[in-house]
């Protein structure tokens, strides 16, 4: 009796657990949790006093993607999970997380005195609706449509790093600042019918060279704890893979000096020098600031 009783019991007990069907998200894809970079918080820069800065100075360096070393800054081109480029992060940041955009046409100093709407940085991008005849087969007459254009992250392949270089007198260091960030998109030129005389004879001047446009500026310090929150891919370590702080931070990237605060605060290197000079300009500023510190000790 008792075993019948055991065998009814287990039955039941059986009966009653139902096969238990794994979700997606609940497959582990890797044998660990990843959260070392989902809870990170920017490396907290030292208090600073204007007393302790005995030199400064502001210089804008350009970042261009092409570059090997900058390839993690530019790639995917397109979200892959929660890996995603910069420019994809910077427009995620200021859709989704409150990042805010500044226009770029202001002077210098002025970087982040306008703020930016979504639609002002879809325009940008030429990302709004347009309208076109098309074709219509059976009525064989051309139909006016609206045609919502994409916005291509992609074509951003430069950014303009404002940045400070100041003497820490309290430590007796050079130190930089990055102050903040501005995407450059590269796109083609407009066709002859869409242009006027004057620009149709401009374009021509610069005929094979694609037209470049600033798009925004993100000030470095609010965009930090985003950056501190999504990582870069590393392609000799998946176990330790940096985040787009530590590429800045570290200053794991390449760049090159295209201007200085100078007594016209806009002027561009490449306004009083031409060809190779420009580089060597850029060499020599970025020499003078080296040597500023080695100068300042006795060995």
């Amino acid at each position: 009796m008792k075993r019948v009783f055991v065998f009814i019991f287990v039955g039941l007990i059986l009966f009653a657990i139902k096969p238990v069907k794994l979700e997606a998200q609940d497959v582990l894809n890797g044998i660990y949790q990843k959260q070392r970079d989902k809870n990170r918080k920017p490396i907290p820069y030292k208090r600073l006093r204007e007393a302790d800065v005995m030199w400064s100075k502001f210089i804008i360096r350009k970042i261009d993607l092409r570059e090997k070393v900058n390839h993690p800054l530019y790639y995917p081109t397109e979200p892959i999970q929660e890996r995603m480029s910069l420019i994809d992060l910077l427009l995620h940041g200021i859709k989704n997380e409150g990042l805010t955009a500044f226009s770029p046409d202001e002077w210098a100093g002025k970087e982040f005195d306008i703020p930016m709407t979504w639609s002002e940085i879809e325009d940008k991008f030429d990302a709004k609706a347009d309208t076109q005849d098309v074709y219509n087969v059976d009525t064989e007459e051309y139909e006016t449509k609206i045609i919502q254009q994409e916005l291509v992250s992609s074509e951003v392949k430069q950014y303009l790093i404002k940045e400070m270089w100041y003497f820490d007198n309290k430590y007796g260091t050079l130190n930089v600042r990055i102050i903040g960030i501005c995407p450059i998109r590269e796109f083609e030129k407009q066709t002859s019918e869409e242009m006027s005389m004057e620009s149709l004879a401009l374009a021509e001047e610069n005929a094979g060279e694609p037209s470049k446009r600033k798009l925004f500026w993100i000030s470095f310090e609010d965009a930090r704890p985003l950056f501190a929150n999504h990582e870069v891919f590393n392609p000799y370590n998946d176990a330790e893979r940096r985040t787009f702080d530590d590429i800045f931070f570290k200053r794991k990237f390449s760049s090159y000096i295209v201007q200085e605060s100078n007594v016209y605060d806009n002027r561009n290197i490449n306004e009083y020098s031409l060809g190779p000079k420009t580089m060597l300009e850029a060499e020599r500023v970025k020499n003078w600031i080296f040597n500023l510190e080695q100068d300042l000790w006795q060995y």
